[in-house]
């Protein structure tokens, strides 16, 4: 499981998928620091192994999505420790590590994401007996009818809901609500404001445009509309940001070539930054 990569790969990625990649660089990069708050080798050695120019890609790290992880890390080291025998289904998950981060030795857990991105991760990061892939539209439910619903799950959506529209993302939080009553949902937002951004082209570096992201909204539309949805769980909203310095949200908003964003979203209130949601069971 921790054999080192065999040869250099270039990943061949793209729009959402892509994504993945950014993600990895940051945490990858924070986890390189003799500060930094994420003990993640798997992160580094996977970086090490992708033939990138990690900098020219994406720009440099600043930490904000290994700050989103670390928050995560938590909730998850959290309902483990009640849950020690628990699944948990990362939709979407991508290249992220957290699975090894946070392994108790006894939980079981099931990565999901495209086919492209999952058999990009096989190669980085093979399936084990308690840790599996699978390779499917994570929006098309059909995938869940096989897992059973009488165990304890935590399903987890980080750095996903937000590239889909409302109409596509509240059949997918009704049908794990209601055929897995018991289970715990962890999902990130991004504000009205940023989604709003994207959709006029948001360069983060010459070379990487953030892809459109078609659902935003700020922290206090949260609640009313999951109540809206149907979606009659308790709520609890964790903030997150840059570990060190000007996250790279408001670095985005603020440079000079993306002058879309109106004064609205120049004014960084507490309801117009990202948030992390969490839906224990009612």
């Amino acid at each position: 499981m921790n054999a080192d990569i065999p040869r250099p790969i270039r990943p061949v990625l793209c729009g959402i998928p892509e994504t993945t990649l950014w993600t990895l660089h940051d945490r990858a990069a924070e986890a390189a620091r003799p500060d930094g708050i994420l003990h993640d080798p798997h992160a580094i050695r996977m970086r090490n192994a992708l033939m990138i120019d990690w900098i020219a890609r994406f720009g440099a790290a600043d930490g904000s999505f290994a700050g989103r992880s670390r928050a995560i890390d938590t909730l998850l080291t959290d309902w483990l420790s009640r849950h020690p025998d628990g699944m948990v289904i990362s939709i979407g998950e991508g290249l992220e590590t957290q699975s090894r981060r946070v392994d108790n030795g006894t939980c079981t857990w099931l990565s999901v994401d495209l086919p492209e991105v999952i058999a990009l991760r096989r190669q980085m990061l093979p399936d084990t007996e308690r840790f599996r892939s699978l390779g499917v539209d994570a929006l098309d439910t059909g995938w869940l009818e096989a897992i059973d619903p009488s165990r304890p799950c935590l399903f987890l959506m980080q750095g996903l809901l937000m590239y889909f529209p409302p109409n596509r993302v509240a059949p997918l939080l009704r049908h794990m609500t209601k055929r897995f009553p018991a289970s715990m949902l962890i999902f990130d937002t991004v504000p009205v404001w940023f989604a709003t951004l994207t959709a006029h082209g948001l360069h983060k570096t010459p070379l990487f445009t953030v892809p459109r992201m078609r659902w935003g909204i700020d922290r206090d539309r949260i609640g009313p509309t999951l109540a809206c949805w149907s979606l009659s769980r308790p709520l609890h909203l964790i903030p997150y940001g840059a570990v060190r310095g000007r996250s790279w949200m408001a670095s985005l908003a603020l440079s000079p070539q993306n002058r879309l964003i109106s004064s609205q979203g120049r004014r960084f209130s507490r309801d117009r930054l990202p948030v992390i949601v969490t839906l224990p069971p009612a």
